[in-house]
């Protein structure tokens, strides 16, 4: 690598394709910034502008740059999912029961929350599919509640955003309320 040389945002782009390629899983823009030797702003900048190019028509591609808050992940677009499954001999079944969803879409939604709070909003006992949205990393413990017993907290964590293609947690779409007003 020459330090002296003043790269290209095309020459920007090649490389982080090579790296996230290379990676497998999200890279921060900061690091990104450290070892191409820009900063984290036109990292974000060069990122979106690669990101739209990826999904042009004019030159279709299996792949997507998924931006993921502060990091972006070369990932598999999902309509290519049973081939690649298929080639890698990977089996189903990882999908997440109601109850799984449900505990999820309460943590999203309203993150830092405790279990007894998913138990009353849900109306059942959560311990269960908190302990599988763990295992699948898809929430983590963000602290405890500064209240007698400390109870945990959880929130969600950049796998979740992965999973369900989103940037950020802003990204998720605005609730239905049930019984709500109607024009």
């Amino acid at each position: 690598m020459d330090e002296e040389k003043i790269l290209t945002p095309e020459e920007i782009k090649r490389i982080l394709e090579a790296v996230l390629f290379a990676a497998g899983h999200p890279v921060t823009f900061a690091k990104l910034a450290d070892v191409i030797g820009v900063s984290e702003k036109e990292i974000a900048q060069l990122v979106g502008e690669y990101a739209k190019e990826y999904e042009s028509c004019g030159l279709p591609r299996g792949i997507q740059l998924l931006q993921l808050g502060n990091a972006c992940q070369l990932v598999t677009k999902e309509v290519f999912a049973p081939y690649v499954k298929q080639t890698l001999g990977v089996k189903d079944g990882g999908n997440l029961s109601k109850a799984s969803l449900e505990t999820l879409a309460v943590i999203a939604y309203n993150q830092p929350v405790t279990r007894s709070y998913i138990d009353q909003v849900r109306g059942v006992e959560s311990a269960y599919s908190i302990g599988v949205l763990m295992e699948r990393e898809l929430i983590t413990e963000m602290g405890r509640l500064d209240v007698p017993g400390r109870p945990r907290l959880y929130g969600t964590t950049e796998v979740f955003l992965r999973v369900f293609g989103l940037s950020d947690i802003s990204e998720l779409p605005p609730l239905a309320i049930a019984g709500g007003e109607s024009g």
